[in-house]
């Protein structure tokens, strides 16, 4: 698989630049899992255990709100090397949500989500799949 990487279109305002993107293989697997569940949507808490881990959920099932931030979009539909993209995935938006309070320690960074082999969270939806996903962070080289 080509080591391409999916960036998410930008959602804060007066930002021009994507902070979140996801791998080749984070796509492969989302789209799975978007077959299987439907839409779908990341929350990316702050603190220890399985906070530290950004969490995929069905759209909806984890609401967020004022204390939460929308870092970026995704297109699972889009062919971008992830995967196989097709009409009948025509519109796929994947949201990414992180806790204020974690951007607050996290905006300095660009965020990748990769997946690798291990026990996910119980409530995360690429659990059963003997996978996890996992947050690579880079410092920013731009203004922020």
């Amino acid at each position: 698989m080509p080591d391409t990487r999916l960036d998410a279109a930008v959602t804060l305002p007066g930002e021009d630049f994507s902070r979140v993107a996801l791998t080749a293989e984070a796509v492969q697997l989302l789209r799975k899992l978007w077959e299987r569940h439907g839409p779908l949507m990341f929350h990316q808490s702050g603190g220890c255990c399985d906070g530290s881990a950004p969490m995929c959920y069905p759209a909806g099932d984890f609401l967020t709100g004022d204390s939460d931030v929308l870092l970026g979009l995704f297109d699972l539909s889009a062919d971008d090397g992830g995967g196989s993209g097709s009409a009948d995935d025509a519109g796929q938006p994947l949201e990414f949500w992180m806790s204020r309070e974690q951007f607050g320690y996290w905006s300095h960074t660009h965020l990748t989500v990769d997946v690798v082999q291990g026990r996910g969270s119980g409530f995360s939806v690429e659990a059963p799949e003997g996978k996890r996903f996992l947050i690579r962070s880079t410092l920013m080289d731009w203004p922020v």
